[in-house]
C-alpha cells in the first residue's frame, strides 16, 4: 500500500544517506525541506522532496498536510516501562522533604517496585505495560528501549524480559530489551553485594543469553549501589555472551562509570547529571552515546545534564524519558524535548536531533530509524497546523500531534 503526503509545510530530519549520529556544532543543523511531499510504500519510505519536483503518482492514500509539519517519530532510548503499580506515595514523601536516598533507605524506591512486581502475575504485568506502550506510541514514539531491573530475583527478572519480548511481538513499535538485574540490592542480599552480583552473572545472565531475552546489559553504577569494579565485572561477563552495555552512570555522583562504559565499548552512558571535565574528555573520540534524561531531573529536582558544556565540547547527545514509576512516571518525549530546550539550553534543532537520529544510534537503530531517508522505516509524526517546528518545544504541555504512523500504518 502506498501513501502520499503532500503540501507538507516543512519536512524535518531529511537525509539522502543515513548517518550514524550528529555531534558538537553539527547538532545545531536540522536538514529540512519546505513545501514538501513524502511517499511511503507499506512500511518503507521510498521518496521525498519539494512539491515542485513531485511527478504524477497514483497512491492508495493521499494526505494533504497543508500548514502541518512532518518529522520522524521519537526514539526513546532509556525506559523502564515494564513495572507493576505505581509509587505515588513516594511522590508525596518527596514533597514533604524526604530525599530519593532516604525513601530508598525506608524500603521505598526500587525495592518497593520490585516487591510489587514479584507479586504481580506475568499476564497482569503485560496488561499494565501494554497500556504504557500504547500511550507512548500515540505521543509520537516509534522505537523504545525497555529495561528489566524491577524484579531483582531470577524469576521476576525473567518475567519482565518475557513481557518485553511479548510487547515487541504484539505491537508495531520497535522495542529493544536491556537486562538490568544489577539495579539495586534485594533485601536478602543487603550485606552481600558480591553474592547478588554472582547470582546475576552466573544464574540469570546465562538464561537471558540462551533465550535471547535481551540485547543490552545495564547496571546502576552509583555510590550506594554498584561500584566501578562491580560494573566492570558484570560488563566483562556480559561481553562473553554478546550483550552490549547501556549503563546508568553519574546520576548523583561521578565515580568513574563513564570511563568503565567506554572501556567496554558501551553503546550509551545514561543520566550524566553530574559530569566532570575528565568524563567529557573520556567521551571524546569514543563510539559511546551520552544520554540525558531531563524529565527525571525535573521530577526529582536534581541537576540537569550539562548539555551546553558537552555539545560545545564536540560531543553528541541523545535524549530519553527514563519512564519509570519512581523518578519519571511519564513517557512523553515531547515534554523531554521541551524541557531540554527550556532547562538545558539546547536549541530546538539540537533537541530534535537528540531525540531522533542520536537516540536511534543509542539503540543500534540508526540504519532504520531516526530520520526521513529512503529505505528507512515509515515512522513519522504529522503535527497539527503550527507556525514552525520551534513551536513544538515552545508550546510545552500542549498536544501538537495530529497523526502518528509506525511501520507505515496510522496508530
Amino acid at each position: 500500500m502506498t501513501t502520499l503526503i503532500i503540501n507538507i509545510k516543512e519536512l524535518l530530519q531529511v537525509e539522502n544517506t543515513p548517518k550514524k549520529m550528529v555531534a558538537g556544532k553539527d547538532m545545531k543543523v536540522l536538514p529540512t525541506i519546505k513545501n514538501a511531499f513524502l511517499l511511503i510504500n507499506d512500511d518503507c519510505i521510498i521518496d521525498f522532496g519539494q512539491m515542485k519536483d513531485l511527478s504524477e503518482i497514483t497512491s492508495d492514500e493521499l494526505i494533504d498536510a497543508t500548514g502541518k509539519i512532518v518529522l520522524p517519530t521519537w526514539c526513546d532510548s532509556h525506559t523502564h516501562i515494564v513495572y507493576a503499580g505505581n509509587r505515588e506515595q513516594e511522590f508525596v514523601d518527596r514533597i514533604n522533604g524526604l530525599t530519593y536516598e532516604e525513601i530508598a533507605n525506608n524500603g521505598g524506591g526500587i525495592l518497593n517496585s520490585a516487591k510489587k512486581l514479584q507479586n504481580t502475575s506475568e499476564e497482569e504485568l503485560y496488561k499494565q505495560s501494554a497500556k504504557r506502550v500504547e500511550e507512548v506510541m500515540k505521543l509520537g514514539t516509534g522505537a523504545v528501549e525497555i529495561k528489566s531491573g524491577y524484579g531483582l530475583t531470577k524469576e521476576a527478572e525473567l518475567k519482565m524480559l518475557r513481557v518485553i519480548k511479548k510487547l515487541n511481538e504484539v505491537y508495531p513499535i520497535t522495542i529493544k530489551a536491556t537486562f538490568l538485574g544489577a539495579h539495586a540490592l534485594p533485601l536478602e542480599y543487603k550485606n552481600n553485594k558480591v553474592g547478588y552480583l554472582n547470582e546475576v552473572i552466573h544464574e540469570i545472565l546465562p538464561i537471558v543469553a540462551q533465550e535471547h531475552l535481551a540485547e543490552f546489559i545495564d547496571i546502576f553504577c552509583e555510590t550506594g549501589y554498584f561500584s566501578v569494579e562491580d560494573t566492570e565485572k558484570l560488563l566483562q561477563a556480559a561481553a562473553n555472551y554478546g550483550l552490549k552495555p547501556k549503563i546508568h552512570v553519574n546520576q548523583f555522583t561521578a565515580i568513574g562509570g563513564v570511563q568503565a562504559g567506554i572501556k567496554f565499548n558501551a553503546l550509551s552512558v545514561d543520566h550524566l547529571e553530574e559530569m566532570r571535565i575528565e568524563d567529557i574528555e573520556a567521551l571524546k573520540n569514543s563510539n559511546t552515546m551520552p544520554i540525558a534524561l531531563p524529565s527525571c531531573s525535573y521530577f526529582l529536582s536534581i541537576p540537569y545534564t550539562p548539555a551546553r558544556k558537552m555539545i560545545d565540547a564536540g560531543l553528541p547527545l541523545a535524549l530519553a524519558t527514563d519512564y519509570n514509576p519512581g523518578s519519571t512516571p511519564s513517557g512523553n518525549m515531547n515534554f523531554v524535548v521541551s524541557t531540554a530546550c527550556i532547562k538545558m539550553k539546547m536549541t530546538p534543532e539540537e533537541a530534535i536531533n537528540a531525540a531522533t537520529i542520536n537516540a536511534a544510534y543509542a539503540m543500534g537503530l540508526e540504519k532504520t530509524h531516526g530520520s526521513i531517508c529512503k529505505g528507512k522505516k515509515a515512522n513519522f509524526i504529522i503535527t497539527k497546523e503550527i507556525p514552525s517546528y520551534y513551536f513544538l518545544p515552545y508550546s510545552f504541555g500542549n498536544n501538537h500531534i495530529e497523526k502518528v504512523y509506525i511501520n507505515g500504518k496510522l496508530i
